[in-house]
Protein backbone atom coordinates (compact mmCIF):
# COMPACT_ATOMS: atom_id res chain seq x y z
CA UNK A 1 0.00 0.00 0.00
CA UNK A 2 1.25 3.48 -0.82
CA UNK A 3 1.79 6.06 1.89
CA UNK A 4 -1.21 8.00 0.58
CA UNK A 5 -3.53 4.99 0.77
CA UNK A 6 -2.51 4.50 4.43
CA UNK A 7 -3.21 8.17 5.21
CA UNK A 8 -6.20 8.49 7.51
CA UNK A 9 -8.80 10.81 6.02
CA UNK A 10 -11.68 11.95 8.20
CA UNK A 11 -15.14 10.45 7.74
CA UNK A 12 -16.69 13.73 6.53
CA UNK A 13 -15.59 17.14 5.31
CA UNK A 14 -16.70 20.02 3.08
CA UNK A 15 -15.83 20.78 -0.52
CA UNK A 16 -14.53 24.33 -0.17
CA UNK A 17 -16.82 27.29 -0.77
CA UNK A 18 -19.21 28.65 1.83
CA UNK A 19 -21.80 31.48 1.82
CA UNK A 20 -21.25 34.87 3.42
CA UNK A 21 -18.11 36.92 3.97
CA UNK A 22 -17.07 36.46 7.60
CA UNK A 23 -13.80 34.47 7.72
CA UNK A 24 -13.77 33.98 11.49
CA UNK A 25 -17.38 32.87 11.79
CA UNK A 26 -16.99 30.43 8.88
CA UNK A 27 -13.72 28.99 10.17
CA UNK A 28 -15.33 28.52 13.59
CA UNK A 29 -18.27 26.66 11.99
CA UNK A 30 -16.06 24.43 9.84
CA UNK A 31 -13.56 23.48 12.55
CA UNK A 32 -16.35 22.96 15.08
CA UNK A 33 -18.30 20.68 12.74
CA UNK A 34 -15.43 18.62 11.29
CA UNK A 35 -13.31 17.98 14.34
CA UNK A 36 -11.26 15.31 12.56
CA UNK A 37 -11.14 16.67 8.98
CA UNK A 38 -11.58 20.48 8.74
CA UNK A 39 -10.94 22.41 5.53
CA UNK A 40 -9.93 25.95 4.59
CA UNK A 41 -13.18 27.73 3.63
CA UNK A 42 -13.52 29.91 0.53
CA UNK A 43 -15.94 32.85 0.60
CA UNK A 44 -16.58 33.96 -3.01
CA UNK A 45 -19.45 36.30 -2.05
CA UNK A 46 -16.80 38.88 -1.10
CA UNK A 47 -16.18 39.49 -4.80
CA UNK A 48 -13.40 39.07 -7.41
CA UNK A 49 -10.29 37.61 -5.82
CA UNK A 50 -12.29 35.57 -3.30
CA UNK A 51 -13.78 33.48 -6.13
CA UNK A 52 -12.23 30.12 -7.02
CA UNK A 53 -10.30 31.34 -10.08
CA UNK A 54 -9.18 34.64 -8.57
CA UNK A 55 -8.01 33.01 -5.35
CA UNK A 56 -5.79 30.57 -7.23
CA UNK A 57 -4.61 33.25 -9.67
CA UNK A 58 -3.34 35.11 -6.61
CA UNK A 59 -1.15 32.10 -5.73
CA UNK A 60 0.66 32.04 -9.08
CA UNK A 61 4.40 32.77 -9.15
CA UNK A 62 5.70 35.26 -11.75
CA UNK A 63 2.30 35.26 -13.47
CA UNK A 64 -0.44 37.69 -12.54
CA UNK A 65 -4.07 38.14 -13.43
CA UNK A 66 -6.55 41.00 -13.37
CA UNK A 67 -10.30 41.23 -13.72
CA UNK A 68 -11.69 42.24 -17.13
CA UNK A 69 -15.38 42.43 -18.07
CA UNK A 70 -15.02 38.97 -19.65
CA UNK A 71 -13.27 37.39 -16.66
CA UNK A 72 -9.74 36.93 -15.32
CA UNK A 73 -6.93 37.81 -17.74
CA UNK A 74 -3.20 37.19 -17.41
CA UNK A 75 -1.22 40.45 -17.14
CA UNK A 76 2.35 41.69 -16.73
CA UNK A 77 2.46 42.77 -13.12
CA UNK A 78 0.60 42.37 -9.84
CA UNK A 79 -2.21 44.88 -9.54
CA UNK A 80 -5.12 45.65 -7.25
CA UNK A 81 -6.91 42.36 -8.06
CA UNK A 82 -3.85 40.25 -7.19
CA UNK A 83 -3.33 42.16 -3.95
CA UNK A 84 -6.99 41.74 -3.02
CA UNK A 85 -6.90 37.97 -3.71
CA UNK A 86 -3.80 37.55 -1.56
CA UNK A 87 -5.22 39.69 1.24
CA UNK A 88 -8.40 37.64 1.42
CA UNK A 89 -6.46 34.38 1.42
CA UNK A 90 -4.32 35.75 4.25
CA UNK A 91 -7.46 36.71 6.18
CA UNK A 92 -8.87 33.19 5.71
CA UNK A 93 -5.59 31.62 6.85
CA UNK A 94 -5.53 33.87 9.94
CA UNK A 95 -9.01 32.66 10.86
CA UNK A 96 -8.17 29.01 10.24
CA UNK A 97 -5.01 29.31 12.32
CA UNK A 98 -6.97 30.82 15.20
CA UNK A 99 -9.41 27.89 15.34
CA UNK A 100 -6.87 25.07 14.77
CA UNK A 101 -4.52 25.80 17.67
CA UNK A 102 -3.03 22.47 18.74
CA UNK A 103 -4.86 20.58 16.00
CA UNK A 104 -3.27 17.34 14.83
CA UNK A 105 -4.85 15.43 11.96
CA UNK A 106 -5.87 15.83 8.34
CA UNK A 107 -6.59 19.35 7.11
CA UNK A 108 -7.80 20.01 3.56
CA UNK A 109 -6.91 23.07 1.50
CA UNK A 110 -8.16 23.78 -2.03
CA UNK A 111 -6.89 25.38 -5.23
CA UNK A 112 -7.99 25.25 -8.86
CA UNK A 113 -6.20 22.59 -10.91
CA UNK A 114 -4.12 23.39 -14.01
CA UNK A 115 -6.72 22.51 -16.66
CA UNK A 116 -9.68 24.37 -15.17
CA UNK A 117 -7.34 27.31 -14.64
CA UNK A 118 -6.21 27.13 -18.29
CA UNK A 119 -9.85 27.04 -19.41
CA UNK A 120 -10.77 30.06 -17.26
CA UNK A 121 -7.78 32.43 -17.49
CA UNK A 122 -7.58 34.55 -20.63
CA UNK A 123 -4.46 35.49 -22.59
CA UNK A 124 -3.95 39.05 -23.80
CA UNK A 125 -5.91 38.27 -26.99
CA UNK A 126 -8.96 37.32 -24.92
CA UNK A 127 -8.78 33.60 -25.68
CA UNK A 128 -8.37 31.04 -22.91
CA UNK A 129 -4.84 29.97 -22.02
CA UNK A 130 -6.10 26.55 -23.09
CA UNK A 131 -5.70 27.69 -26.72
CA UNK A 132 -1.89 27.85 -26.39
CA UNK A 133 0.11 24.77 -25.36
CA UNK A 134 3.07 26.90 -24.25
CA UNK A 135 0.81 29.06 -22.10
CA UNK A 136 -0.64 25.91 -20.50
CA UNK A 137 2.86 24.71 -19.62
CA UNK A 138 3.85 28.08 -18.15
CA UNK A 139 0.61 28.26 -16.17
CA UNK A 140 1.04 24.75 -14.74
CA UNK A 141 4.65 25.49 -13.72
CA UNK A 142 3.64 28.77 -12.07
CA UNK A 143 0.76 27.02 -10.27
CA UNK A 144 3.04 24.23 -9.04
CA UNK A 145 5.49 26.70 -7.53
CA UNK A 146 2.66 28.74 -6.01
CA UNK A 147 1.15 25.63 -4.44
CA UNK A 148 4.51 24.70 -2.87
CA UNK A 149 4.63 28.09 -1.17
CA UNK A 150 0.95 27.91 -0.17
CA UNK A 151 1.30 24.46 1.40
CA UNK A 152 4.43 25.53 3.27
CA UNK A 153 2.57 28.58 4.63
CA UNK A 154 -0.40 26.50 5.83
CA UNK A 155 1.98 23.96 7.43
CA UNK A 156 3.79 26.78 9.24
CA UNK A 157 0.50 28.10 10.63
CA UNK A 158 -0.92 24.67 11.60
CA UNK A 159 2.22 22.61 12.30
CA UNK A 160 0.37 19.56 13.64
CA UNK A 161 -1.80 19.18 10.52
CA UNK A 162 -1.33 16.54 7.85
CA UNK A 163 -2.23 18.52 4.77
CA UNK A 164 -4.54 17.23 2.06
CA UNK A 165 -4.39 19.27 -1.17
CA UNK A 166 -7.59 19.39 -3.22
CA UNK A 167 -7.32 20.43 -6.87
CA UNK A 168 -10.65 21.67 -8.21
CA UNK A 169 -11.07 20.53 -11.83
CA UNK A 170 -14.74 21.07 -12.80
CA UNK A 171 -13.72 21.86 -16.42
CA UNK A 172 -11.54 18.77 -16.86
CA UNK A 173 -14.10 16.70 -18.76
CA UNK A 174 -14.86 19.66 -21.07
CA UNK A 175 -11.12 20.07 -21.74
CA UNK A 176 -10.79 16.39 -22.63
CA UNK A 177 -13.83 16.50 -24.93
CA UNK A 178 -13.14 19.79 -26.69
CA UNK A 179 -16.19 21.50 -25.14
CA UNK A 180 -14.57 24.69 -23.80
CA UNK A 181 -15.94 27.63 -25.83
CA UNK A 182 -13.76 30.21 -27.55
CA UNK A 183 -14.10 33.92 -26.74
CA UNK A 184 -16.62 34.39 -29.56
CA UNK A 185 -18.80 31.61 -28.17
CA UNK A 186 -19.31 30.19 -31.67
CA UNK A 187 -16.58 27.57 -31.59
CA UNK A 188 -14.85 25.38 -29.05
CA UNK A 189 -11.18 24.84 -28.34
CA UNK A 190 -9.88 21.53 -29.61
CA UNK A 191 -9.69 18.65 -27.15
CA UNK A 192 -6.38 18.37 -25.31
CA UNK A 193 -4.55 15.07 -25.71
CA UNK A 194 -5.31 12.80 -22.74
CA UNK A 195 -1.64 11.97 -22.20
CA UNK A 196 -0.78 15.68 -22.02
CA UNK A 197 -3.62 16.26 -19.56
CA UNK A 198 -2.44 13.36 -17.42
CA UNK A 199 1.23 14.40 -17.50
CA UNK A 200 0.45 18.00 -16.46
CA UNK A 201 -1.80 16.81 -13.65
CA UNK A 202 0.90 14.41 -12.48
CA UNK A 203 3.42 17.27 -12.31
CA UNK A 204 1.08 19.43 -10.23
CA UNK A 205 -0.03 16.54 -8.00
CA UNK A 206 3.66 15.80 -7.39
CA UNK A 207 4.05 19.17 -5.68
CA UNK A 208 2.50 17.72 -2.51
CA UNK A 209 5.10 15.03 -1.97
CA UNK A 210 4.37 14.93 1.75
CA UNK A 211 0.71 14.05 1.53
CA UNK A 212 -2.30 13.04 -0.55
CA UNK A 213 -3.97 15.01 -3.32
CA UNK A 214 -7.73 14.96 -3.96
CA UNK A 215 -9.06 15.96 -7.38
CA UNK A 216 -12.57 17.41 -7.20
CA UNK A 217 -15.14 17.76 -9.96
CA UNK A 218 -18.89 18.18 -9.59
CA UNK A 219 -19.33 17.76 -13.38
CA UNK A 220 -20.60 14.53 -14.97
CA UNK A 221 -18.24 11.82 -16.29
CA UNK A 222 -15.31 12.32 -13.93
CA UNK A 223 -12.30 10.50 -15.49
CA UNK A 224 -11.50 8.30 -12.47
CA UNK A 225 -8.88 6.14 -14.21
CA UNK A 226 -6.96 9.12 -15.62
CA UNK A 227 -6.91 10.81 -12.21
CA UNK A 228 -5.60 7.68 -10.55
CA UNK A 229 -2.82 7.38 -13.12
CA UNK A 230 -1.94 11.03 -12.53
CA UNK A 231 -1.34 10.23 -8.86
CA UNK A 232 -4.55 11.40 -7.18
CA UNK A 233 -4.99 9.61 -3.86
CA UNK A 234 -8.68 10.50 -3.77
CA UNK A 235 -11.44 11.73 -6.07
CA UNK A 236 -14.23 14.07 -4.94
CA UNK A 237 -17.46 14.09 -6.96
CA UNK A 238 -21.21 14.69 -7.00
CA UNK A 239 -22.61 11.24 -6.23
CA UNK A 240 -25.95 11.99 -7.92
CA UNK A 241 -24.21 12.32 -11.32
CA UNK A 242 -22.81 8.77 -11.28
CA UNK A 243 -24.24 6.24 -13.72
CA UNK A 244 -23.68 2.51 -13.95
CA UNK A 245 -21.14 3.28 -16.69
CA UNK A 246 -18.88 4.51 -13.88
CA UNK A 247 -19.08 1.24 -11.93
CA UNK A 248 -15.96 -0.44 -13.31
CA UNK A 249 -13.79 2.66 -12.89
CA UNK A 250 -15.00 3.17 -9.32
CA UNK A 251 -14.52 -0.49 -8.41
CA UNK A 252 -10.97 -0.43 -9.77
CA UNK A 253 -10.25 2.83 -7.95
CA UNK A 254 -11.42 1.49 -4.57
CA UNK A 255 -9.55 -1.79 -5.00
CA UNK A 256 -6.45 0.21 -5.93
CA UNK A 257 -6.61 2.18 -2.68
CA UNK A 258 -8.16 5.40 -4.03
CA UNK A 259 -10.41 7.15 -1.53
CA UNK A 260 -13.80 8.48 -2.63
CA UNK A 261 -15.10 11.81 -1.37
CA UNK A 262 -18.76 11.16 -2.13
CA UNK A 263 -20.91 14.26 -2.46
CA UNK A 264 -24.29 13.03 -1.23
CA UNK A 265 -25.74 16.09 0.56
CA UNK A 266 -27.41 18.74 -1.68
CA UNK A 267 -25.24 21.85 -2.12
CA UNK A 268 -28.14 24.33 -2.26
CA UNK A 269 -31.07 24.74 0.12
CA UNK A 270 -33.11 21.56 0.13
CA UNK A 271 -34.97 19.32 2.51
CA UNK A 272 -32.44 16.96 4.05
CA UNK A 273 -33.38 13.31 4.38
CA UNK A 274 -32.44 11.28 7.43
CA UNK A 275 -28.68 10.55 7.58
CA UNK A 276 -29.16 6.87 6.66
CA UNK A 277 -31.15 7.90 3.60
CA UNK A 278 -28.40 10.23 2.43
CA UNK A 279 -25.90 7.36 2.20
CA UNK A 280 -28.31 4.70 0.91
CA UNK A 281 -26.98 5.16 -2.62
CA UNK A 282 -23.41 4.59 -1.43
CA UNK A 283 -24.43 1.30 0.20
CA UNK A 284 -26.32 0.29 -2.97
CA UNK A 285 -23.26 1.04 -5.12
CA UNK A 286 -21.10 -1.03 -2.80
CA UNK A 287 -23.41 -4.03 -3.09
CA UNK A 288 -23.61 -3.65 -6.87
CA UNK A 289 -19.81 -3.65 -7.10
CA UNK A 290 -19.53 -6.67 -4.78
CA UNK A 291 -17.19 -4.75 -2.46
CA UNK A 292 -16.66 -5.68 1.16
CA UNK A 293 -19.06 -3.63 3.38
CA UNK A 294 -16.34 -3.32 6.01
CA UNK A 295 -14.29 -1.31 3.49
CA UNK A 296 -16.86 1.49 3.32
CA UNK A 297 -15.62 3.60 6.21
CA UNK A 298 -12.03 3.05 5.07
CA UNK A 299 -12.75 4.10 1.48
CA UNK A 300 -15.41 6.82 1.63
CA UNK A 301 -15.54 10.35 3.04
CA UNK A 302 -18.96 12.05 2.98
CA UNK A 303 -19.23 15.62 1.63
CA UNK A 304 -21.80 17.97 0.14
CA UNK A 305 -22.39 17.46 -3.60
CA UNK A 306 -20.37 20.59 -4.39
CA UNK A 307 -19.35 23.86 -2.77
CA UNK A 308 -21.97 25.61 -0.64
CA UNK A 309 -21.49 29.19 -1.90
CA UNK A 310 -25.02 29.19 -3.35
CA UNK A 311 -26.68 28.05 -0.14
CA UNK A 312 -28.08 30.15 2.68
CA UNK A 313 -25.79 30.37 5.75
CA UNK A 314 -28.30 28.43 7.86
CA UNK A 315 -28.59 25.64 5.30
CA UNK A 316 -24.80 25.48 4.83
CA UNK A 317 -24.37 24.86 8.56
CA UNK A 318 -27.08 22.17 8.48
CA UNK A 319 -25.53 20.51 5.42
CA UNK A 320 -22.08 20.27 7.03
CA UNK A 321 -23.53 18.81 10.24
CA UNK A 322 -25.61 16.40 8.16
CA UNK A 323 -22.44 15.12 6.44
CA UNK A 324 -21.03 14.16 9.85
CA UNK A 325 -24.23 12.33 10.84
CA UNK A 326 -24.45 10.57 7.46
CA UNK A 327 -20.84 9.41 7.74
CA UNK A 328 -21.56 8.07 11.21
CA UNK A 329 -24.57 6.15 9.85
CA UNK A 330 -22.39 4.63 7.13
CA UNK A 331 -19.75 3.54 9.64
CA UNK A 332 -22.28 2.16 12.14
CA UNK A 333 -24.31 0.25 9.53
CA UNK A 334 -22.26 -0.38 6.37
CA UNK A 335 -24.78 -2.94 5.09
Amino acid sequence: MSEDSQFRFGAATGVGSMPGGDSRETAKTVTGTFEDFPFLPELPARGPGADMIGRTAGMLVELYARVEPSGWRIGDRPGRDTRRARAWLGEDLDALEEFTQGYEGPLKVQAVGPWTLAAALELRNGEAALSDAGACRDLAASLAEGLRLFLAEVQRRVPGARLVLQLDEPSLTAVLRGQVRTASGYRTHRAVDRQAVEATLRDVVGVHAGGPVVVHSCAPDVPFALLRRAGAAAVSFDFSLLTERDDDAIGEAVEGGTRLLAGVVPATDDRLSDPAGSVMGVRTLWRRLGLEPGLLAEAVTITPACGLAGASPAYARQALAHCVRAARSLADNPE
